[in-house]
């Protein structure tokens, strides 16, 4: 019990600090309980031998390991968590004058986690397969061409151009429409597709421009913009990337797209996924610390959040800011789908 309270003691003055720590520094500490200097310094031996204390140069202090920062999680999780009510408003106050455009309200909860952590934080879209359509709308452009807007259940717009039969009159355009919001509405991506092929077998007029219509919806899916990084300065703040090398590398994963969904995915059944270090299973982030978790709307999992810093992450705050987070952006994407 006494190693471990001087373990979470380095912890806790290393995050906030990221100085190696010294024995006399933990013996002061109130929740050490007087133990004598020479006491801590033969735990924090024993510490080092038993792998969860690393000393970085001879006569130093010492600092914490990447399997110190898993016992350090793994206990906080056991306990209760609350944001700070502070903090919960900040985060409200992002979302005081809310945009109808989902990439707009994700871009805000990025950049609302990033302001309160002071890291950098990842926000991805709602998952293509648990969006559902709920209007069609072709409208003319020019005598050959028309918009096509898909509009679903959570507000998310995809328009794209395509050929239509140039006989096609705007009442045309407006009767297939209706037809087929009727016919596709409710349905997911994967539906759509299937429910496309029958309707242009059933409507072989029209089958060319179905056909269109199909090919847009293969390939309205995921893109660069359905994740958004809020912060990707901040990390330059902490001491740990004043090495340009160690910054590059962390800030190149941070500009591409498949690299971050790799690093920030969540497990469904988890609270949280936390890697630390080499946990992170990229050489660029191996002295890194990602804490993500799932958000949903209504029953099923959407997106993912996330939030990447030092592995001295200050985790008794990043947890409960993104369990917030989580909660409340499922609840306003859920509300933006039930509006008209």
């Amino acid at each position: 019990e006494r190693k471990f309270k001087i373990l979470m003691a380095i912890i806790d003055d290393y995050i906030l600090t990221a100085m190696p720590v010294r024995s006399r520094t933990i013996s002061k500490k109130n929740e050490i309980g007087g133990v004598s200097s020479a006491t801590i310094r033969n735990e924090m031996s024993d510490l080092e031998d038993l792998g969860f204390l690393e000393q970085p140069h001879t006569s130093a202090g010492r600092i914490p390991s990447a399997k110190a920062y898993r016992l350090y999680v793994e206990n906080l999780l056991r306990g209760a968590n609350k944001l700070p009510a502070e903090e919960a408003r900040r985060l409200r106050v992002h979302f005081a004058h809310r945009s109808r455009q989902v990439e707009d309200l994700i871009a805000s909860a990025a950049q609302a986690i990033s302001d309160v952590t002071r890291y950098t934080a990842v926000v991805t879209l709602p998952k293509a397969q648990t969006v559902r359509i709920r209007r069609v709308q072709l409208v003319p452009v020019t005598e050959n061409a028309a918009l096509l807007l898909l509009v679903t259940d959570i507000g998310i717009v995809k328009d794209t151009l395509i050929q239509v039969d140039g006989q096609l009159t705007a009442d045309h355009l407006y009767d297939l429409s209706k037809m087929l919001t009727e016919q596709l509405q409710g349905l997911t991506p994967e539906e759509l597709r299937v429910k496309l092929m029958q309707i242009s077998q059933a409507f072989s007029a029209h089958r060319e421009m179905l056909t269109s219509v199909l090919e847009a919806v293969e390939n309205s899916g995921p893109g660069v913009k359905d994740v958004m990084v809020g912060g990707r300065a901040n990390l330059l703040s902490y001491p740990e990337y004043s090495d340009a090398e160690k910054a590059r590398a962390v800030l190149s994963v941070l500009e591409t797209r498949d690299k971050l969904l790799r690093l920030i995915k969540a497990a469904p059944q988890m609270a949280f996924t936390i890697r630390i270090g080499d946990e992170t299973g990229m050489p660029e982030t191996s002295e890194c610390s990602i804490v993500s978790m799932t958000y949903r709307i209504g029953d099923e999992t959407s997106g993912t959040i996330g939030v990447i810093g030092p592995t001295r992450m200050q985790y008794a705050r990043v947890i409960p800011v993104l369990d917030y987070m989580g909660k409340a952006l499922g609840a306003l994407l859920r509300d933006q789908g039930s509006q008209p």
